[in-house]
Protein backbone atom coordinates (compact mmCIF):
# COMPACT_ATOMS: atom_id res chain seq x y z
CA UNK A 1 0.00 0.00 0.00
CA UNK A 2 1.45 3.42 -0.93
CA UNK A 3 2.40 5.84 1.80
CA UNK A 4 -0.01 8.49 3.07
CA UNK A 5 1.20 12.06 2.57
CA UNK A 6 0.11 15.12 4.52
CA UNK A 7 1.38 18.58 3.53
CA UNK A 8 0.99 21.33 6.10
CA UNK A 9 2.90 24.01 7.99
CA UNK A 10 4.22 24.26 11.53
CA UNK A 11 4.77 27.46 13.47
CA UNK A 12 8.45 27.98 14.26
CA UNK A 13 9.04 31.24 16.12
CA UNK A 14 6.26 32.93 14.16
CA UNK A 15 7.12 31.51 10.71
CA UNK A 16 4.81 29.02 8.99
CA UNK A 17 7.34 26.47 7.76
CA UNK A 18 6.14 23.91 5.16
CA UNK A 19 6.35 20.28 6.26
CA UNK A 20 5.66 17.00 4.47
CA UNK A 21 4.63 14.13 6.76
CA UNK A 22 4.70 10.70 5.16
CA UNK A 23 3.19 7.70 6.98
CA UNK A 24 4.09 4.23 5.79
CA UNK A 25 1.81 1.22 5.82
CA UNK A 26 3.83 -0.66 8.42
CA UNK A 27 5.65 -0.02 11.66
CA UNK A 28 9.16 1.35 11.47
CA UNK A 29 11.48 4.18 12.44
CA UNK A 30 10.60 7.87 12.53
CA UNK A 31 12.99 9.68 10.19
CA UNK A 32 13.33 13.46 10.06
CA UNK A 33 14.90 15.01 6.95
CA UNK A 34 15.73 18.72 6.98
CA UNK A 35 17.18 21.05 4.36
CA UNK A 36 17.61 24.80 4.28
CA UNK A 37 19.12 25.27 7.73
CA UNK A 38 21.15 27.86 5.85
CA UNK A 39 19.06 30.08 3.60
CA UNK A 40 21.06 29.97 0.35
CA UNK A 41 22.13 26.33 0.20
CA UNK A 42 19.88 25.58 -2.72
CA UNK A 43 21.19 22.26 -4.10
CA UNK A 44 20.35 20.43 -0.89
CA UNK A 45 16.91 22.04 -0.75
CA UNK A 46 16.27 21.04 -4.36
CA UNK A 47 17.34 17.48 -3.61
CA UNK A 48 15.08 17.17 -0.58
CA UNK A 49 12.13 18.72 -2.49
CA UNK A 50 12.57 16.23 -5.34
CA UNK A 51 13.02 13.28 -3.00
CA UNK A 52 10.02 14.10 -0.84
CA UNK A 53 7.78 14.27 -3.91
CA UNK A 54 8.67 10.65 -4.70
CA UNK A 55 7.62 9.27 -1.31
CA UNK A 56 3.88 9.24 -2.09
CA UNK A 57 4.39 6.46 -4.64
CA UNK A 58 6.39 4.18 -2.35
CA UNK A 59 5.63 1.46 0.11
CA UNK A 60 7.28 2.50 3.35
CA UNK A 61 7.62 1.20 6.88
CA UNK A 62 7.63 3.84 9.55
CA UNK A 63 7.25 7.55 8.94
CA UNK A 64 9.19 10.45 7.45
CA UNK A 65 8.92 14.12 8.35
CA UNK A 66 10.46 16.32 5.64
CA UNK A 67 11.24 20.04 5.83
CA UNK A 68 12.54 21.20 2.42
CA UNK A 69 13.39 24.76 3.61
CA UNK A 70 13.71 25.20 7.35
CA UNK A 71 15.28 28.64 7.65
CA UNK A 72 12.59 30.72 5.97
CA UNK A 73 13.87 34.03 7.40
CA UNK A 74 17.26 33.59 5.70
CA UNK A 75 15.77 31.99 2.58
CA UNK A 76 13.39 34.88 2.00
CA UNK A 77 16.16 37.43 2.59
CA UNK A 78 18.66 35.50 0.40
CA UNK A 79 21.00 35.70 3.37
CA UNK A 80 23.92 33.23 3.41
CA UNK A 81 24.91 31.69 6.74
CA UNK A 82 22.98 33.96 9.12
CA UNK A 83 19.44 35.00 10.03
CA UNK A 84 19.16 38.76 9.43
CA UNK A 85 17.14 39.42 12.61
CA UNK A 86 20.16 38.93 14.87
CA UNK A 87 22.98 38.03 12.43
CA UNK A 88 23.42 34.57 13.96
CA UNK A 89 24.12 31.25 12.26
CA UNK A 90 21.20 28.90 13.02
CA UNK A 91 23.43 25.82 12.89
CA UNK A 92 25.48 27.05 15.85
CA UNK A 93 22.58 27.36 18.30
CA UNK A 94 20.87 23.98 18.55
CA UNK A 95 19.15 22.86 20.75
CA UNK A 96 18.25 26.53 21.13
CA UNK A 97 16.82 28.65 23.91
CA UNK A 98 13.13 29.60 24.18
CA UNK A 99 14.11 32.79 26.03
CA UNK A 100 17.02 33.76 23.76
CA UNK A 101 17.44 35.85 20.63
CA UNK A 102 15.37 35.15 17.52
CA UNK A 103 17.81 32.56 16.13
CA UNK A 104 17.99 30.79 19.49
CA UNK A 105 14.19 30.72 19.74
CA UNK A 106 13.91 29.45 16.16
CA UNK A 107 16.47 26.71 16.88
CA UNK A 108 14.58 25.66 20.01
CA UNK A 109 11.27 25.48 18.16
CA UNK A 110 12.78 23.49 15.29
CA UNK A 111 14.64 21.15 17.63
CA UNK A 112 11.51 20.46 19.67
CA UNK A 113 9.25 19.90 16.64
CA UNK A 114 11.60 18.05 14.32
CA UNK A 115 14.43 16.34 16.19
CA UNK A 116 13.05 15.40 19.61
CA UNK A 117 11.25 12.08 19.23
CA UNK A 118 12.88 11.12 15.93
CA UNK A 119 14.69 7.81 15.54
CA UNK A 120 17.10 9.26 12.98
CA UNK A 121 17.84 12.69 11.50
CA UNK A 122 19.37 13.77 8.19
CA UNK A 123 20.25 17.45 7.79
CA UNK A 124 21.04 18.10 4.11
CA UNK A 125 23.45 20.93 3.28
CA UNK A 126 25.69 22.20 0.51
CA UNK A 127 28.18 25.02 0.06
CA UNK A 128 26.55 28.40 0.65
CA UNK A 129 27.00 31.25 -1.86
CA UNK A 130 30.72 31.84 -1.19
CA UNK A 131 31.70 28.19 -0.58
CA UNK A 132 33.12 25.64 -2.99
CA UNK A 133 32.73 22.16 -1.54
CA UNK A 134 33.77 18.51 -1.79
CA UNK A 135 30.85 16.20 -0.89
CA UNK A 136 31.08 14.79 2.63
CA UNK A 137 29.00 13.76 5.65
CA UNK A 138 29.50 14.50 9.35
CA UNK A 139 28.35 12.66 12.43
CA UNK A 140 29.06 13.36 16.10
CA UNK A 141 30.45 11.18 18.85
CA UNK A 142 27.93 10.01 21.41
CA UNK A 143 25.80 7.07 22.49
CA UNK A 144 24.26 6.69 19.01
CA UNK A 145 27.42 7.24 17.00
CA UNK A 146 27.64 3.69 15.65
CA UNK A 147 24.22 4.07 14.01
CA UNK A 148 25.03 7.62 12.92
CA UNK A 149 28.23 6.39 11.27
CA UNK A 150 26.19 3.79 9.35
CA UNK A 151 23.89 6.52 8.04
CA UNK A 152 26.84 8.75 7.10
CA UNK A 153 28.46 5.94 5.13
CA UNK A 154 25.14 4.92 3.56
CA UNK A 155 24.60 8.44 2.18
CA UNK A 156 27.33 7.55 -0.30
CA UNK A 157 29.49 10.69 -0.36
CA UNK A 158 33.26 10.58 -0.75
CA UNK A 159 34.25 11.48 2.81
CA UNK A 160 32.87 10.89 6.29
CA UNK A 161 34.01 12.97 9.26
CA UNK A 162 33.53 12.05 12.91
CA UNK A 163 33.39 14.99 15.30
CA UNK A 164 34.26 14.62 18.96
CA UNK A 165 33.07 17.07 21.63
CA UNK A 166 35.68 19.33 23.16
CA UNK A 167 37.71 22.46 22.46
CA UNK A 168 39.17 21.04 19.23
CA UNK A 169 35.77 20.45 17.63
CA UNK A 170 35.46 22.62 14.52
CA UNK A 171 31.81 23.47 15.00
CA UNK A 172 29.23 22.97 17.73
CA UNK A 173 25.56 23.78 18.20
CA UNK A 174 24.62 21.87 15.06
CA UNK A 175 21.55 19.74 14.44
CA UNK A 176 23.65 16.57 14.50
CA UNK A 177 25.52 17.49 17.69
CA UNK A 178 22.32 18.37 19.55
CA UNK A 179 20.66 15.16 18.37
CA UNK A 180 23.70 13.13 19.42
CA UNK A 181 23.40 14.46 22.95
CA UNK A 182 19.89 12.95 23.07
CA UNK A 183 21.14 9.63 21.71
CA UNK A 184 19.54 10.16 18.30
CA UNK A 185 21.64 9.09 15.29
CA UNK A 186 22.00 12.12 13.05
CA UNK A 187 24.15 13.26 10.15
CA UNK A 188 24.85 16.41 8.20
CA UNK A 189 25.25 15.57 4.50
CA UNK A 190 26.95 18.13 2.24
CA UNK A 191 26.89 18.07 -1.57
CA UNK A 192 26.90 21.03 -3.95
CA UNK A 193 28.53 24.43 -3.71
CA UNK A 194 28.46 28.19 -4.25
CA UNK A 195 24.70 28.38 -3.81
CA UNK A 196 24.16 26.77 -7.23
CA UNK A 197 21.48 24.21 -8.12
CA UNK A 198 23.72 21.74 -9.91
CA UNK A 199 21.98 18.59 -11.08
CA UNK A 200 24.80 16.27 -10.02
CA UNK A 201 24.64 17.57 -6.46
CA UNK A 202 20.84 17.36 -6.37
CA UNK A 203 21.05 13.73 -7.46
CA UNK A 204 23.65 12.98 -4.76
CA UNK A 205 21.15 14.05 -2.14
CA UNK A 206 18.30 12.08 -3.70
CA UNK A 207 20.41 8.91 -3.89
CA UNK A 208 21.76 9.48 -0.40
CA UNK A 209 18.31 9.79 1.11
CA UNK A 210 17.17 6.65 -0.68
CA UNK A 211 20.16 4.81 0.81
CA UNK A 212 19.25 6.10 4.27
CA UNK A 213 15.74 4.68 3.87
CA UNK A 214 17.25 1.33 2.91
CA UNK A 215 19.77 1.43 5.76
CA UNK A 216 16.96 2.03 8.25
CA UNK A 217 14.89 -0.81 6.79
CA UNK A 218 12.10 1.55 5.79
CA UNK A 219 11.75 0.46 2.18
CA UNK A 220 11.91 -2.83 0.35
CA UNK A 221 14.47 -3.76 -2.25
CA UNK A 222 18.19 -3.08 -2.42
CA UNK A 223 19.74 0.32 -1.79
CA UNK A 224 20.92 2.28 -4.83
CA UNK A 225 24.36 1.24 -5.97
CA UNK A 226 27.14 3.01 -4.09
CA UNK A 227 30.61 4.04 -5.20
CA UNK A 228 33.67 2.77 -3.28
CA UNK A 229 33.45 3.20 0.51
CA UNK A 230 34.11 6.74 1.73
CA UNK A 231 37.38 7.91 3.18
CA UNK A 232 37.00 8.19 6.95
CA UNK A 233 38.36 11.34 8.60
CA UNK A 234 38.61 11.98 12.34
CA UNK A 235 39.42 15.68 12.50
CA UNK A 236 37.89 18.80 10.95
CA UNK A 237 40.20 21.82 11.12
CA UNK A 238 38.82 25.24 10.18
CA UNK A 239 41.40 27.81 9.12
CA UNK A 240 40.83 31.56 9.43
CA UNK A 241 42.64 34.69 8.34
CA UNK A 242 44.19 37.22 10.71
CA UNK A 243 43.56 40.20 8.44
CA UNK A 244 40.80 41.48 6.19
CA UNK A 245 41.73 41.61 2.53
CA UNK A 246 41.78 39.63 -0.71
CA UNK A 247 41.77 35.82 -0.33
CA UNK A 248 43.29 33.72 -3.09
CA UNK A 249 43.16 29.96 -2.56
CA UNK A 250 45.96 27.83 -4.01
CA UNK A 251 44.16 24.47 -3.80
CA UNK A 252 40.75 23.05 -4.66
CA UNK A 253 38.20 21.16 -2.55
CA UNK A 254 38.95 17.44 -2.58
CA UNK A 255 42.64 17.93 -3.40
CA UNK A 256 45.02 16.05 -1.10
CA UNK A 257 47.44 18.40 0.63
CA UNK A 258 50.56 17.84 2.71
CA UNK A 259 51.54 19.41 6.01
CA UNK A 260 53.18 22.79 5.35
CA UNK A 261 51.74 23.11 1.84
CA UNK A 262 50.52 26.59 0.91
CA UNK A 263 46.72 26.59 0.82
CA UNK A 264 46.30 30.24 -0.15
CA UNK A 265 47.21 33.81 0.61
CA UNK A 266 45.57 36.97 1.89
CA UNK A 267 46.80 40.27 0.46
CA UNK A 268 45.76 43.90 0.56
CA UNK A 269 42.88 45.00 -1.61
CA UNK A 270 45.24 46.85 -3.96
CA UNK A 271 47.48 43.77 -4.23
CA UNK A 272 50.66 45.53 -3.13
CA UNK A 273 51.23 43.69 0.16
CA UNK A 274 51.06 40.05 1.18
CA UNK A 275 49.34 39.94 4.57
CA UNK A 276 49.28 36.21 5.31
CA UNK A 277 50.23 32.87 3.83
CA UNK A 278 47.98 30.00 4.92
CA UNK A 279 49.72 26.64 5.27
CA UNK A 280 48.27 23.21 5.97
CA UNK A 281 48.76 22.35 9.65
CA UNK A 282 48.67 18.64 8.77
CA UNK A 283 48.11 16.29 5.86
CA UNK A 284 44.49 16.37 4.76
CA UNK A 285 41.83 17.22 2.22
CA UNK A 286 39.99 20.58 1.95
CA UNK A 287 36.29 19.83 2.37
CA UNK A 288 35.20 23.39 1.63
CA UNK A 289 36.98 26.56 0.55
CA UNK A 290 35.74 30.14 0.64
CA UNK A 291 35.39 30.99 -3.04
CA UNK A 292 34.92 34.73 -2.56
CA UNK A 293 38.08 36.90 -2.57
CA UNK A 294 36.49 39.19 0.04
CA UNK A 295 37.43 38.18 3.61
CA UNK A 296 37.20 39.96 6.94
CA UNK A 297 39.54 39.68 9.90
CA UNK A 298 39.10 36.25 11.51
CA UNK A 299 37.12 35.21 8.43
CA UNK A 300 36.72 31.53 7.65
CA UNK A 301 38.88 30.42 4.71
CA UNK A 302 38.53 26.64 4.49
CA UNK A 303 37.77 23.44 6.36
CA UNK A 304 40.47 20.77 6.27
CA UNK A 305 39.55 17.15 6.86
CA UNK A 306 42.41 15.16 8.43
CA UNK A 307 42.94 11.51 9.17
Amino acid sequence: MPATVRRHTIDLAGYDVPVVDVAGSGDGPKLTVIAGVHGCEYASMAGVRLWSASLAERELRGSVRVVPVLNLPAFEARSPFVIPADNKNLNRYFPGDPAGSFTERFAHAAFSALIVGADAVVDAHCGDQPEALEPFAIYDAGPAEARAAELAVAYGLGYVIRQEPGPDRAVGGTTSAAAAELGIPAIIAEAGGCGLVEQAAVEMHVRGLDRVLAQLGMTGGPAPAMAPPPTRLSRFIWLRCAHAGWWEPAVRPGESVAKGQVLGTVSTIDGTELLQTIEAPTDGVPMFITSSPAVVADGLLLGLGAR
